[in-house]
Formats: structure tokens, C-alpha cells, sequence
């Protein structure tokens, strides 16, 4: 096997995110379900952005969030996803070279737009996301490029994208092709709604195909219908190795045998949870594909999400290679 050009590679929805604070009765009066993403058309990005307040618009997206932070750390990174040549898709592909990652994916000029969430943050840093998938689940085997998969040690497939024929053959070339050259694949479950549309090839992809899975407590429940304890039995036989968030008390990593406990880094105060799963997933990928231990890459993740949830927004305001180094890591 050749060494890696790359630590990760992400495969993901390239979404524009546009976030805003809001009290929990505008939540309650637009019959938005607090905390959860749900996906809607582009009449109803209208109308919900005509209710928010002052917006921050950052690129987002849960795999392009995710290489973000890997890039942070000082990881090699490339991200493949789709976005139209239109004046978001523009801010998303300035925004993720700027932070050095490399992304090549040529822009759609079907006239389909490209993707936006608007997520609508509390008081408690709660987000409510609503997203306007538009061109990116367009995405299909031609965008996968091959070399870059099989050069990276770690392919990350997001699970928000799985849901059109296209896409789940473009996750299966770069799971085969990523496998051939002896790589890692990774997987995340993203959110119950996309547990609950796609669990058994979820499941198929967990014992057959993926290497690492991430999941929060919510998730892998609703993935094997149990309770958390006996998913988490569960997952030990189906998978190598997964790393199980449980928010405020920190994460599981159970590999084989093994099971590492990470407590939660602390916050000062948590004012957006928007990418704290995104974040906990790049300080473990950083961490696993540059070879620490469990602990460490456990350590990096909760690093990281710490970091993601003290701010507006989903991706790191402040270096997190120099945060891991103050607080005793040495990378």
C-alpha cells in the first residue's frame, strides 16, 4: 500500500448555512420541532428567512464542517460535494479552499440552486435546522474522483446524503474504491429522521463496509430500536470500531473489547450546538488517521465539539491544533 497523500477525504452535502438567534416561541409558532433537522422546498426558504433576525451565512454542511475541523487541526483534507454556479455555491467553495482543503468538484449548471439550512438558534443553544437540499444531492459517481479516495487514509461518509439512488452509488464506489487501496471508510448517521428512512442499508453498510461509525445517543437507539445500553452491545459486534456521543456526558468509543469513556471538554457557556457532532467527528478522524491512541482521538473530538458549541456557527473560530497543544496534546 502506498502512503496516504491525505488524512480525510469528506463526501457530503456542500450547504450554505444562514444561522440566526430566535426565542423559542417563534420555534413554537412556525411548528418547527425544536432541535431536529427537517428538509423543505425553496418557497418555504422564503418564508422562514423573512422570519429570522440578523443572519451569519457561513459554508456549512455536516461532512464539509467536519474536513473544516480536520484542516484545523492541521490534517491533509479534500471534500467532494456539489453545488451549483450560483452565488452560494461561489461562497462555498471559496470558503473551504481558503481553510485549506482541497475541493475540485465542478459546479452544476443544471439551474437547480445550491444548497442552504436555515437554523434557527435558542436561548439554550439549541438549533433548529431547515434545509433546502437543492442541487447537492445531485451528486453521483462521476463527482467521486477516485484518487483522491484511494489516496486518503480515511474516506467520511455523511448520512444526510444518502438518500437518492445517485448518491448511495456514489458512496459505493468510494467505499469499494477506498477499501481497494487498503483505506478506512467512515460513516455518520447524521440524525434519527435519516436512521429511521435508511436503516437497514445503514445497517448493511455498518457490518460490511464501514470501519468507524459515529453516531450520538439518539441515533444508534433509534438504529437498533433499544435501549441506549443494548445498542451499544449491539454496535460492538456490528462494527470495528464506534465512537458514540452523549452530549453533556462526554462520548463512548467501543472498539472490540474495548471501551474508552471521554468526558465532555467544559464550556464556559454553550451558545450554538450547530456542528458539535461535526467538530467531535474531525478531532477523532484527525486524531485516528495521524495514528494516536483511542484516548487521544477521543480527546481531540471532545477538544473540538467543545469548541464548535461556544460560538455562533458551525466551524472553529480559533485554531484547534493550538488549542489541542494548550491543553496538553501533543500533535
Amino acid at each position: 500500500m502506498t502512503e496516504a497523500s491525505l488524512d480525510v477525504v469528506g463526501i457530503g452535502n456542500a450547504i450554505v448555512d444562514i444561522i440566526a438567534r430566535c426565542e423559542d416561541g417563534l420555534v413554537a409558532r412556525l411548528g418547527l420541532s425544536k432541535g431536529h433537522m427537517r428538509l423543505i422546498e425553496v418557497d418555504e426558504v422564503k418564508s422562514l428567512y423573512a422570519e429570522m433576525g440578523p443572519a451569519v451565512e457561513t459554508s456549512g454542511g455536516s461532512a464539509a464542517n467536519t474536513i473544516a475541523g480536520v484542516a484545523s487541526f492541521g490534517g491533509r483534507a479534500a471534500f467532494i460535494g456539489k453545488t451549483a454556479d450560483d452565488e452560494f455555491g461561489r461562497i462555498f467553495r471559496h470558503d473551504i479552499r481558503s481553510i485549506g482543503v482541497a475541493y475540485d468538484t465542478v459546479a452544476s449548471s443544471s439551474g437547480t440552486p445550491t444548497a442552504r439550512c436555515l437554523v434557527f438558534v435558542t436561548p439554550d443553544g439549541e438549533r433548529t435546522m431547515n434545509t433546502y437540499l437543492g442541487v447537492s444531492p445531485e451528486l453521483a459517481e462521476a463527482e467521486v474522483d477516485t484518487g483522491v479516495i484511494g489516496g486518503a487514509t480515511i474516506t467520511y461518509l455523511e448520512g444526510y446524503l444518502f438518500d437518492r439512488p445517485a448518491a448511495k452509488r456514489a458512496f459505493s464506489l468510494a467505499a469499494a474504491t477506498a477499501r481497494k487501496a487498503g483505506r478506512k471508510v467512515a460513516l455518520s448517521l447524521s440524525d434519527g429522521f435519516c436512521v429511521e428512512r435508511h436503516r437497514a442499508e445503514f445497517l448493511d453498510l455498518i457490518r460490511n463496509h464501514v470501519d468507524i461509525l459515529f453516531a450520538n445517543s439518539d441515533e444508534i437507539t433509534a438504529l437498533y430500536e433499544t435501549s441506549f445500553d443494548e445498542a451499544c452491545a449491539r454496535v460492538r459486534k456490528d462494527a470495528a470500531l464506534a465512537a458514540v456521543t452523549r452530549s453533556a456526558r462526554g462520548s463512548i468509543i467501543i472498539s472490540g473489547g474495548t471501551t474508552v469513556e471521554i468526558a465532555a471538554d467544559p464550556v464556559a457557556r454553550v451558545v450554538d450546538t450547530t456542528g458539535a457532532g461535526d467538530l467531535y467527528a474531525a478531532g477523532f478522524l484527525y486524531g485516528h488517521a495521524t495514528g494516536r491512541s483511542l484516548e487521544t482521538a477521543g480527546r481531540l473530538a471532545s477538544i473540538a465539539a467543545a469548541e464548535a458549541i461556544s460560538h455562533i456557527g458551525p466551524r472553529p473560530l480559533v485554531p484547534l491544533d493550538r488549542l489541542a497543544r494548550e491543553k496538553g496534546l501533543d500533535i
